[in-house]
């Protein structure tokens, strides 16, 4: 059998040169990937026939073929059981790479025909964007009937990967992006409120300061958190660090953190798109911070390239449509600050 290197050295040649072969023994067969790569994913021979609607022993000769293609095992079988090789494993992202180069080659040439079409995927690294995504790619989906959107959570700090490896088309993201490989634009402005129990003594008191929350019990959102990156900010301008405060519990989960503020474990910073439905049932309660500017602009990003997909393109220009202002955030309710901030 080959080295495990050569098989990826014979994967990535077929990324560079996807349209060179020279015979079959070369040839890498992209339905024999996806074979592969459910197998891998469920470790079952079985249950991948049954997600690719294929026969068992269909698949096992996908497998087969797929290994003598290569010259490796990707598998150790022990009777019903699976186990991925060394080789198996470091397939896996070069056939996940080479499939959705596939589709992408699929839905630029459908897209020169049809106008916007295909698969569109969005990542997600803002909590507030988990409420106004949605939204906008179902309108957009009425808009374009044969166009497909998926919205991928992703962290922060993963998203020009993500984008570069085309893992996705677009990201929506709450800091500016400064990698000369991007591009972005303000999608909205994001709001964020201080909420506390509904019986708090804030709730009763005349004017709120930033030092009256150093003594309380604080939900604070995770490290890289835009919502965190904001407040903190803010708290610098009166001399308040992180250190300073009294965290009480760290969540990566905003709707965690409302449901802890409404249980009354602490008081948080959230984006108003999150506390609605605890509002509603007057479990927690809006204050105003005095002499702290809460808002941040969230950014929709794309690798900056000259020929992007027609329905990446489309979903980009059809943000700013007039008509989609009623689910885009805007803080008209705040007096002016510098977005360029």
């Amino acid at each position: 059998m080959a080295n495990p290197l050569y098989t990826i050295s014979k994967i990535s040649n077929s990324l560079d040169n996807p349209g060179l072969v020279k015979d079959n023994q070369s040839m890498i067969d992209l339905t024999r990937l996806k074979a592969f790569i459910f197998s891998a994913e469920t470790l079952s021979f079985s249950e991948a026939s049954k997600q690719l609607h294929l026969t068992q022993p269909t698949i096992s000769h996908h497998i087969k073929t797929l290994e003598q293609t290569l010259g490796v095992d990707l598998f150790i079988r022990n009777g019903n059981q699976l186990e991925l090789t060394e080789a198996g494993r470091m397939l896996i992202p070069w056939a996940r790479k080479l499939i959705r180069q596939s589709n992408e080659i699929k839905d630029l040439m459908g897209s020169i025909q049809q106008g916007a079409v295909g698969h569109l995927r969005i990542a997600c690294s803002t909590a507030s964007g988990k409420y106004v995504l949605p939204h906008l790619a179902a309108r957009f989906r009425r808009q374009f009937p044969e166009v497909q959107i998926s919205i991928l959570p992703c962290a922060a700090a993963q998203m020009v990967t993500k984008l570069l490896e085309n893992e996705a088309h677009l990201g929506l993201i709450s800091s500016e992006m400064v990698d000369e490989s991007m591009e972005s634009q303000t999608l909205y402005v994001d709001t964020i409120q201080l909420l506390v129990p509904a019986d708090h003594p804030f709730t009763r008191q005349e004017k709120v300061y930033p030092a009256d929350i150093i003594s309380e019990n604080i939900i604070s959102r995770e490290p890289g958190s835009g919502t965190r990156k904001v407040v903190l900010s803010e708290l610098a301008k009166h001399d308040i660090s992180y250190d300073d405060l009294n965290i009480f519990l760290q969540l990566g989960n905003a709707e965690g953190i409302v449901q802890m503020v409404a249980a009354g474990y602490g008081i948080a910073f959230v984006s108003e798109l999150i506390a609605n439905e605890a509002l509603a049932a007057h479990k927690v309660t809006v204050v105003k911070v005095e002499e702290m500017t809460l808002l941040r602009r969230v950014f929709l990003v794309r690798k900056a390239i000259q020929n992007p997909l027609r329905v990446t393109e489309a979903f980009w220009t059809f943000v700013n449509d007039p008509t989609n202002a009623d689910i885009l955030p805007t803080p008209f309710h705040h007096p002016p600050f510098d977005l360029s901030i």
